[in-house]
């Protein structure tokens, strides 16, 4: 990566030509979406409370602990905040091109991506993260103009505003738990609810399973049914995605998502990131493996209180992706297909959901509640090998993934060019 002007406080617009695309970004890219395939998984796989605790479903091996534990610390919500960090990357980039209409096309993207993402969510995955996107894509303008050293803070703000909320009610839940484990109370009323939704519950267990095996019409209904329910998942997913897509904005606007970061500093402000996040995270594990995986525990911790250390995380890890696909690993062949997989990345997010239904959906293979958490791991590495395999070969023929296509033609009322051009 080349000096430049790396102050965090660069001008609009001077991190980078926004025209020119930049290899270790689109790795970065890469990295994320192959990052959320772990954590999907296990949605796809098992009874939703399993996502937030192991003990749910799956058994109380050791392995299971240390693969939630590791997924606890480096991956749960660290790449969902990643991806989420490219996406407000992208629109700063989109907007930050000299072209007419910008902020209309920027809506009319926002309005087509929902659409993908509604069909998805109906379709495939009710775990669809894109829906929050488009919606929290729509205010990212407002963000637009402001100083880098403003975006930091707002994110930090948004971020702070959520734990004070959230908190507030997650804090209530953790006196009542530390009132039942020291005996001080012995009603256990609402430990049955949080049992129910994030615990072992046989009953909340078997509903869920029943609830997989239907058929894609009937699963199709359910999910439209279910949709009002969804609307809540959204909004409350919508302040930490926007914070984390406010970073974005942030560190492209800085010059180290654009490779303007000498590497010396991208990894020392990595260490920084690791050094504030980990410590509180693995506090965060300890006490819940302690608490015997407790719902309350585990929930609160998944839920609330690493929000915050997950967002810082997601920002070392795009340093320390940044200072070495720039660098040491930049012409690897592997970086060329993360590369590659970054630029496919919605086409790969869609396509992994697909693979994953196949398997596990009850008009699949009907795997749901069939395998361990690491069988469901090991499973990843199927589409994950797909992404880097296909994606430089289909690039190769065309100029963008399909998804990619369907997207952007639809934002602009025509059907856009598909294919490269061949040479004579």
């Amino acid at each position: 990566m080349s000096a430049g002007n790396t102050a965090l406080t660069a001008a609009p617009g001077s991190a980078s030509d926004p025209g020119e695309r930049i290899g270790a970004l689109d790795g970065l890219r890469g990295l994320a979406v192959i990052g959320i395939v772990p954590m999907n998984v296990i949605g796809f796989a098992m009874p939703p409370a399993a996502y937030l605790n192991p003990r749910a479903f799956g058994g109380d091996a050791p392995l299971e602990t240390a693969l939630w534990a590791i997924s606890f610390l480096v991956i749960e919500d660290k790449f969902r905040g990643l991806f989420a960090m490219m996406f407000g990357a992208g629109v700063a980039i989109l907007l930050g091109k000299a072209a007419d209409h910008r902020l209309r096309d920027h809506y009319a993207r926002m309005a087509a991506l929902l659409g993908i993402a509604l069909a998805h969510a109906v379709v495939l995955a009710n775990n669809d993260v894109l829906r929050t996107y488009a919606i929290a894509g729509l205010f990212l303008p407002i963000v637009m103009g402001w100083k880098v050293r403003w975006l930091v803070w707002a994110s930090a703000a948004i971020m702070a505003g959520q734990l004070l909320v959230s908190g507030w009610f997650a804090w209530e839940w953790i006196i009542y738990w530390f009132d039942r484990a020291s005996g001080a109370l012995v009603d256990s009323a609402a430990h049955d609810i949080a049992e129910k939704l994030y615990g072992h519950d046989r009953d909340a267990i078997a509903a869920a399973i029943e609830r997989n095996g239907v058929g894609l019409g009937e699963r199709i209904v359910q999910r439209l049914d279910e949709l009002p329910q969804q609307a809540r998942f959204v909004a409350a997913s919508l302040p930490s995605s926007f914070a984390a897509m406010v970073l974005g904005v942030a560190l492209w606007r800085s010059g180290l998502l654009a490779g303007r970061w000498e590497a010396t500093r991208a990894f020392r402000l990595a260490r920084l990131c690791a050094g504030c996040a980990l410590p509180v995270l693995a506090s965060l594990a300890v006490w819940a493996i302690a608490s015997g995986f407790d719902p309350i525990v585990t929930t609160a911790n998944a839920l609330v209180w690493s929000a915050p250390f997950d967002l810082v995380l997601s920002v070392g890890i795009a340093a320390l992706a940044m200072a070495l696909f720039g660098n040491a690993l930049q012409d690897r062949p592997l970086t060329a297909r993360l590369a590659a997989t970054g630029r496919m990345a919605l086409t790969n997010y869609l396509a992994t959901s697909l693979l994953f239904s196949a398997l596990f959906a009850g008009w699949g293979l009907d795997w749901f509640a069939a395998v361990s958490r690491g069988e469901a791991l090991v499973l990843c590495l199927v589409p994950i090998s797909l992404m880097l395999v296909w994606s430089p070969l289909w690039l190769a023929r065309f100029r963008q993934g399909p998804a990619e296509w369907l997207w952007r033609s639809s934002a602009s009322g025509r059907l856009l060019p598909f294919r490269r051009r061949q040479r004579l």
